[in-house]
């Protein structure tokens, strides 16, 4: 009777063990942004910039500089294209880092 109660507790032990590992390496990994899965955020670097001009749209400025609509909006990633104005200074040339 002592030796399945010692084997009982011991397979308690363990399971209670693996659990508080298993917490741990979720709570570390929210804890440093670990995501699972999920792509990671890249952010923008711009190496040269452009003022927008009088009947420009975000079309013909990626036309202009021969750049993809998709990488245009990753390299100005707060760009609203229907609220563009005179004057605004928009990333023609960058990378995602």
């Amino acid at each position: 009777m002592a030796k399945s109660n010692s084997n009982v507790a011991m397979y308690l032990n363990f399971a209670l063990l693996i659990s508080l590992l298993l917490i741990i390496n979720m709570a570390e990994s929210r804890l440093f942004h670990y995501a699972h899965g999920k792509a990671k955020m890249l952010t923008p670097t711009c190496v040269s910039i452009y003022g927008q001009q009088e009947g420009d749209t975000c079309f013909t400025i990626t036309q202009a500089f021969n750049l993809t609509f998709d990488f245009f909006l990753q390299i100005n990633p707060n760009l609203n294209c229907d609220t563009i104005f005179v004057g605004q200074w928009l990333c023609v040339d960058g990378f995602l880092s």
